[in-house]
């Protein structure tokens, strides 16, 4: 007899739908195989001159071509190609009629330089300020500007596209923005306000604003030559992520919705933590203890012990701050067992992708389960002793695995966990 509640008395959410783009390529297939080939997508940008710049490196999307004239178009293409392939594959909703909400981890949207000179030009002047250009672009002129650079544009044009129900939701907690938006998805069916959510996490902002705000904070990586080998989380050598763009999106339904209508059922959401961290705009708190509770919280909810878990998808960014904090958790979490479990860090590959990082890590987390195989953290040459973890180190690795951990930890304290599995207890 099937049971479709967890041991709480909850829904059980499973995926029946997942979609990816990364700077490896559009779809699951060809982001699988380049990731467990251990290819990296991180490459010399072309989209904007560089000229003085100490970080000249990014994993962007440039295989579209024209598709976007700004981040926010860039963005919501992204998220459109992974939540056609999501919706297409869960067979859900293909039509046009989506039968519940949209959860959507978008980045912060504001005016772009080659639009502020534009609007600044048009009025006559050379500068014009913040206020005066949301006036300027709210005029019939410059009417797509005013519509296209609102926070929840692109949330609206894909509720459109798809027919998801409701209002949509536009949320930003930084690097956890993609894990926020399924851990939201995952509450709303468990609450019994809807049998399936689009979840989606999506980031087109490799442009000149974002490279320098985030170099200013001094958290990107400088090795410019070879960019490919410049993201190396958990080494010893490590000295900052590497921007990127991306999207991740996940169809979830009840068990017993996805059960009813025959779905294929590709992994299930057991658990989900969140905790806050205002220790610091980027550093974590030294105790480790938001993390720690992060990752307690996720296991708690899913009602496993830490002995259950098979594999952890590492925040990973590569930068020396991050790495040490999450060894920290999670050698805390796990205790003696914590060198045992194999933990890799995808942005090895593809680079830190923020807003889009949690939903895109769920889905080769998802992938990973389902493939029984472990992509590896390339670019592992020197071992940190402070860092006593099984990186899977430069080479994919076939393993058992029933649960996993991913996690996703942000600047300025967002700290979310999910638990993944295979297939329902």
């Amino acid at each position: 007899m099937t049971t479709y509640r967890d041991k709480a008395g909850r829904p059980i959410v499973v995926v029946t739908g997942m979609g990816i783009v990364s700077s490896l390529g559009q779809g699951k297939e060809d982001n699988w195989k380049k990731l467990t080939a251990g290819e990296s997508g991180i490459r010399e940008i072309s989209r904007f001159a560089t000229d003085g710049m100490k970080t000249r490196i990014s994993g962007a999307v440039d295989f579209l071509g024209e598709a976007a004239w700004c981040g926010p178009a860039l963005t919501e293409e992204l998220a459109m190609r992974a939540a056609d392939e999501a919706v297409g594959q869960s067979g859900v909703g293909a039509k046009g009629d989506f039968p519940g909400p949209l959860f959507l981890a978008v980045p912060p949207i504001e005016f772009e330089w080659p639009q502020r000179e534009e609007v600044a030009q048009a009025v006559g002047g050379d500068t014009i300020d913040y206020d005066a250009m949301l006036r300027v672009a709210g005029e019939q002129r410059f009417q797509r500007y005013h519509e296209r650079f609102l926070f929840g544009s692109v949330a609206a044009h894909l509720a459109d596209r798809f027919g998801t129900k409701g209002s949509p939701i536009s949320l930003s907690t930084a690097c956890a923005s993609g894990a926020t938006a399924i851990q939201l998805g995952v509450e709303a069916i468990r609450r019994g306000d809807t049998d399936a959510a689009l979840a989606i996490g999506t980031d087109g902002t490799v442009n000149p604003e974002t490279l320098i705000r985030f170099s200013l904070l001094s958290a990107l990586s400088t090795d410019n030559d070879p960019p490919q080998g410049a993201s190396r989380p958990f080494d010893k050598r490590r000295g900052g992520f590497v921007m990127a763009e991306g999207a991740g999106a996940l169809v979830l339904e009840s068990l017993e919705a996805a059960t009813a209508r025959g779905a294929n059922i590709l992994g299930v959401l057991t658990g989900c933590g969140e905790k806050a961290d205002a220790f610091h705009r980027t550093r974590s708190s030294p105790d480790g203890k938001p993390i720690i509770g992060c990752m307690r919280e996720a296991l708690n909810d899913a009602g496993l012990a830490p002995e259950q878990i098979d594999y952890i998808n590492a925040h990973g960014t590569g930068t020396p701050e991050n790495d040490k904090m999450e060894c920290l958790g999670v050698t805390t979490v796990f205790g003696e067992r914590a060198k045992d479990i194999p933990i890799s860090s995808n942005k090895s590959m593809i680079g830190h992708t923020l807003s889009a990082a949690g939903a895109i890590e769920a889905v080769v987390t998802l992938m990973t389960l389902g493939a029984q195989r472990i992509p590896p953290t390339i670019n592992h040459k020197e071992p940190d002793p402070g860092i006593p973890l099984d990186v899977v180190p430069n080479t994919a690795r076939d393993a058992k695995m029933a649960h996993a951990v991913s996690n996703s930890f942000g600047f300025g304290g967002q700290n979310v966990s999910l638990v993944l599995s295979r297939e329902p207890a």
